[in-house]
């Protein structure tokens, strides 16, 4: 049993964590935080899982401090809040990890590495880092289930997401396609439209763009009313900024509607005459000396003697005119393998623009989604070629290569990031290309350009849109329904549902659900040879009953499954076979028609993984079927994650749930933003501004680290992270807990007081009991509220607010004298209860950000309340409400004593005036009956604060103390606008009694030339004028006057508090304890002789002196040096009273 209360030297937050940390996994205590809520309402959170391959940074600090503060505060609530770990093990991250540990590219697997090895090699890597993250989380106080985590590449995981993929390819919403795609050469794949709109994955870059000029064919044209000769050299201009797909070009496009000119000029680069096309809004941007309210057949405009040359305008065409056009090829390195005769024409197609470029746009129907469609629809061809297996394929393959057939270029890469570092020529192909073109007067011309483009989110290498023959989940059939159902979920911010989610849904594409890589979960779709027949595999059983046809039908040799027990849910089942790749596509299976099918070769996109993880975590529907079935863990009441999930996990967890099972996922999501350095730049190993989570909680502590993020800014805006902003949250708010804490402790500990008497009613208290027990319920119902509302800045703000400002700095202050002096008795113990009670509820508050140091308190309260070892904070239950305690009046009366008491130091502090001075009186006005009541009520109170003998009370029509009044212009200007000088004029005639009415009734009605306006006191500042002898300050509606006069009496007394003050301070450098008499002596001096002999009996009270004396010459005890103003010093000597 405690029966004293803890004690401690110093504040040692990183300490108390590990202790505490011990503590827990000693207890059990997370697993306790469940058990103990068994039966009660469950509050389900989803835990978005992290790849283990990588390591954790201080960002994941904040992502899971979001996470763990929400549960833990559910869980005070009296919520069961389950919480389960989970690892994303499939995708980019590992492969691309793997492929770099082991020397080796995409194409060297199943080659110099089996497929199986390959794998292996991935499940070994993946779960590299789970101890140094378990450690962070164990550290850092994040409470979940680490034991039993879901891991995405387990089979009983892997089953569910091919039923959610038979779900939907049961409703006809799973479909095979060739289509352009974003595609990653650096890492092999297709990437789904999500995907390349992660944060970050469009970057500006600088390329070289090129204006190309089209030779149209044929003799002598008729276009609109304009007669084109052959010999005119016809022109059309068409910009892009990927010459490298120019070989590809099948076509060119324009708007039916678009005005086009057609000029006569030189080529810049080689002088030869053209007649050019070009949309007639964007002649200027290329002739800058054009009017274009001047086009008219004949009109010539005279260049301004830069690179343009001079041209001729031969009239106008709507684009209409120009479709059917037919010209030359212009990179002439091969053709289309098949209708080569219908490439190279002019088409229409409802994109083009006028915005940039020329008004006409470069048609390569291989590289652009846009292209393949307009061009499609026109029966063009795409530049498509034969490869050695008679398949027809790209000019660029796959790992971003230029085929054999593109002569000189053919082997280089299309886009320089794609050479290994230090092997990039010097000119990439956009410079080769654009330098051939001007060479054969094809250039208008060549500049650099910067443009935003898509780069791999996982290799940080710019994507191209690609042929791709994929998978496709159709959700675009679901799109009203995704959208209708986004309007339901509670976003944090609201801004981000609304914005960057719901105009993403707005715009949806079907997901491209295919991969061309090794490691990941396979799709479970097996088809003919010829498309005709296929099936989808929604479980092992099906799988297990496929097999057995197509070793009956002498397809397959034996069964792959034999050990598998259908109905066997245990671990060892589940482990007697493997469903990645490397096994499953070694299955054959059998149509209805009695045909092979093979296993379509992709996986799926790991996103998917990670949004099927509210059912495959629980092996829905082979187990658990009744926690989705009947929503007893479905939907997720919280998720948080990073604002650059809101196109990932997000979206496909939101996806699943609407398409499987017409639901929204979640409720509630917080999309918390960015850590950021304290400068504002992004964290990077190679910037070196990257910060240590694990060095950053070793020396500030975990609680410190917490807190400073969550009440620095709000959880979804940027955090700037500097460490001297978590040594601030350690010295203002923790260190004034922690000495607030040790102040009671000290006291309770002298006073045997253990919380052991009935409570102190609270009509009985005094007046500053009664005001912060009111401020405590304020808080508690303002913290509930933030906690609610996901808005722990709020929260926590709160929190620092009223135990700074409110219980240390205004409670414990001015109640000092009941725990140093008082008798022990019903005063005292209701000041010791309150007390008591306003550090527990602020570490019950408290807990969920700062979790260690919280149950410190808590327990160092409750184990001597409770008379034995308390159970955690986490265990214990959200204060409850008494709404009874809030004196709102009080409140009102103890917040005048607070301003008035700040104004008087104020005046103080200008003056130079230490508060241990006593000075005579303060004035202040009373607007009104009320604030007269409510100043008589604190007087005594401020009058000890401040240290002051008397508070006199004046009319509110005195006239000692003199104001004026002068416009805000800030605040007055918008309002008025013209009339401002008027107003400001008639505000500065304003005399004592109109300003008088102002601050009584808060508004007032001027006169002005043509009528009146009326200001309120927010409109003006009142300026208080400075009395002889007195000092005045004001705020708001209260002002105060300080009479600064200092007589003998009232020196003489300043000086015997300062005595007292440094004997009090000698007293901790002596150890003596609080309750210890000592003997005084003090060498005299003639300007101390009077102020201590008629302030001895204050003395002696103050500082527990036996006997106090002023002598000559000190003769015992331990002799010290002090300085009791700037001119006056002894010596003293102190002795303990044996």
């Amino acid at each position: 049993m405690a029966e004293r209360y803890t004690e401690y030297d110093k504040l040692d937050l990183p300490k108390v964590a590990e202790e505490i940390a011990q503590g827990w996994k000693k207890e059990s205590a997370f697993e306790a935080s469940i058990s103990s809520r068994e039966g009660a309402k469950s509050f389900v959170f989803y835990e978005g899982p992290p790849s283990a391959n990588g390591l954790p940074g201080i960002h994941h600090v904040m992502g899971r401090g979001i996470k763990d503060l929400f549960c833990r505060y559910k869980t005070l609530k009296g919520f069961q809040v389950k919480r389960k770990a989970g690892w994303d093990t499939h995708g980019l991250p590992i492969e691309l990890g793997v492929e770099k540990e082991l020397g080796i590219t995409k194409e060297d697997i199943g080659k110099t590495i089996s497929v199986e090895d390959y794998n292996n090699a991935c499940r070994k890597a993946v779960m590299r880092y789970t101890d140094i993250w378990n450690d962070l989380t164990v550290k850092m106080g994040y409470w979940v289930d680490m034991e039993n985590p879901y891991v995405t590449y387990e089979n009983k995981y892997i089953e569910s997401v091919w039923y959610l993929l038979g779900k939907i390819y049961d409703q006809g919403m799973l479909y095979k396609g060739y289509t352009i795609q974003p595609y990653s050469p650096a890492a092999g794949t297709g990437l789904s439209s999500h995907e390349i709109n992660q944060p970050g994955c469009y970057k500006d870059v600088k390329d070289t763009t090129v204006v190309a000029k089209f030779k149209v064919k044929g003799d002598d044209l008729k276009l609109g009313v304009l007669n084109i000769k052959a010999s005119d050299s016809l022109r059309i201009l068409a910009w892009t900024t990927t010459p490298w797909t120019l070989p590809s070009n099948t076509a060119l496009c324009v708007g039916s509607k678009i005005e086009y000119v057609l000029f006569k000029t030189k080529d810049r680069y080689t002088d030869l005459p053209y007649t050019g096309v070009i949309a007639k809004k964007r002649l200027q941007a290329y002739f800058s000396f054009v009017n274009l309210e001047d086009i008219a057949a004949g009109k010539k405009f005279k260049s301004d003697g830069k690179t343009d040359e001079d041209i001729e305008i031969l009239g106008t065409v709507l684009g209409s005119d120009l479709i059917g056009l037919r010209y030359e090829q212009l990179l002439p390195y091969t053709l289309p393998y098949e209708d080569a005769e219908k490439a190279f024409q002019v088409i229409s197609g409802d994109f083009v623009t006028t915005e940039d470029g020329t008004g006409i746009v470069h048609i390569a129907p291989t590289f652009g989604a846009d292209d393949a469609k307009v061009a499609k629809e026109a029966g063009i061809p795409p530049m498509l070629v034969l490869d050695e297996n008679e398949t027809p394929v790209p000019l660029v393959d796959l790992q971003g290569r230029f085929r054999p057939e593109m002569g000189e270029l053919a082997g280089r890469y299309v886009k320089n990031e794609y050479y290994e570092e230090g092997k990039a020529p010097e000119r990439n192909v956009d410079v080769e290309i654009s330098i051939k073109l001007k060479e054969e007067d094809k250039a208008f011309l060549v500049a650099k350009y910067e443009h935003s483009y898509p780069h791999c989110w996982r290799t940080d290498k710019p994507i191209l849109y690609y042929p791709l023959d994929s998978w496709f989940i159709k959700t675009t059939a679901y799109k009203d329904r995704l959208i209708e159902l986004n309007k339901t979920i509670n976003w944090k911010p609201k801004s981000t549902g609304e914005g960057r989610f719901g105009n993403w849904l707005e715009n949806l594409n079907d997901w491209n659900l295919s991969r061309s890589r090794y490691w990941g979960i396979p799709i479970p779709i097996w088809r003919t040879e010829d498309g005709t027949e296929s099936v989808c595999i929604s479980s092992v059983e099906q799988l297990k009953q496929e097999i057995s046809k197509a070793v009956k039908g002498g397809l397959m040799k034996e069964d792959p499954l034999k050990d598998f027990v259908p109905g066997d849910m245990s671990k060892e089942n589940y482990l007697s076979f493997d469903l990645h790749k490397n096994y499953v596509d070694t299955i054959v299976l059998v149509s209805d028609s009695g045909r092979p099918m093979q296993r379509e070769s992709d996986l799926i996109d790991v996103w998917f993984d990670s949004g099927a993880m509210p059912y495959a975590q629980l092996h829905y529907p082979f187990e658990n079927k009744e926690l989705i079935d009947e929503r007893k863990y479905f939907p997720a009441d919280f998720i948080a994650e990073g604002v650059d999930q809101t196109r990932g996990w997000f979206f496909t967890l939101h996806a699943i749930s609407t398409m499987c099972f017409d639901s929204i996922a979640y409720k509630s999501v917080v999309s918390n933003g960015l850590v950021l350095d304290k400068n504002g730049q992004k964290m990077s190993k190679r910037l070196g501004n990257a910060v240590d989570p694990f060095k950053t909680l070793a020396e500030y502590g975990p609680d410190a680290t917490r807190w400073y993020m969550f009440t620095n800014a709000q959880p979804w805006d940027n955090l700037r992270f500097d460490v001297d902003g978590i040594t601030e949250v350690h010295r203002k708010f923790f260190g004034t807990l922690y000495n607030t804490y040790s102040f009671f402790a000290l006291y309770a500990n002298v006073d045997g007081f253990t919380f052991a008497e009935p409570e102190v009613p609270l009509s009985e208290k005094r007046e500053l009991d009664r005001w912060i027990l009111s401020k405590l319920n304020s808080l508690i119902k303002e913290v509930e509220d933030a906690y609610e509302n996901y808005e722990p800045t709020r929260a926590g703000r709160a929190i620092q607010r009223f135990t700074t400002d409110e219980l240390s700095n205004w409670y414990v202050r001015l109640s000092r004298r009941i725990f140093w002096k008082g008798e022990y008795g019903p005063e005292k113990i209701a000041a010791y209860q309150t007390l008591f009670r306003c550090l527990e509820v602020i570490a019950q508050l408290s807990s969920p950000i700062a979790p260690f140091y919280m149950d410190r308190l808590y327990r160092d309260l409750r184990n001597v309340a409770d008379g034995k070892e308390s159970a955690s904070v986490h265990l214990s239950h959200f204060p409850s409400l008494d709404k009874k305690a809030i004196d709102v009046d009080l409140e009102a009366r103890m917040e005048v004593a607070q301003r008035i008491s700040s104004l008087v130091l104020s005046i103080r502090k200008k003056e130079q005036i230490k508060v241990r001075q006593p000075l005579q009186k303060v004035l202040i006005p009373a607007l009104d009956k009320e604030r007269a009541l409510h100043i008589q009520a604190i007087s005594e109170l401020v009058m000890s604060e401040v240290n002051v003998k008397q508070i006199e009370l004046l009319d509110a029509n005195n006239s000692m103390i003199v104001k004026t009044a002068k416009a805000d212009f800030k605040k007055l200007g918008p309002k008025y606008g013209k009339q401002m000088k008027q107003v400001a004029a008639a505000i500065q005639e304003m005399d004592a009694t109109t300003i008088s009415i102002l601050e009584q009734k808060g508004t007032l009605e001027l006169p002005l030339e043509g009528g009146t306006v009326t200001i309120s006191k927010e409109d003006v500042e009142l300026v208080s004028q400075d009395i002889p002898g007195w000092s005045v300050a004001s705020d708001g509606d209260i002002t105060v006057a300080l009479d600064i006069t200092l007589t003998t009496s009232l020196t003489d007394e300043g000086l015997a508090r300062e005595l007292v003050n440094k004997v009090q301070n000698l007293r901790k450098d002596l150890d003596l304890e609080v309750t210890d008499r000592i003997l005084v002596e003090v060498e005299n001096r003639p300007e101390l002789t009077n102020a201590l002999i008629s302030n001895k009996k204050y003395i002696c009270a103050e500082i527990l002196a036996e006997r106090f004396e002023l002598v000559d010459a000190l003769s015992s005890g331990t002799i010290f040096e002090i300085d009791l103003n700037e001119t006056l010093e002894t010596k003293i000597s102190i002795a303990r009273n044996q």
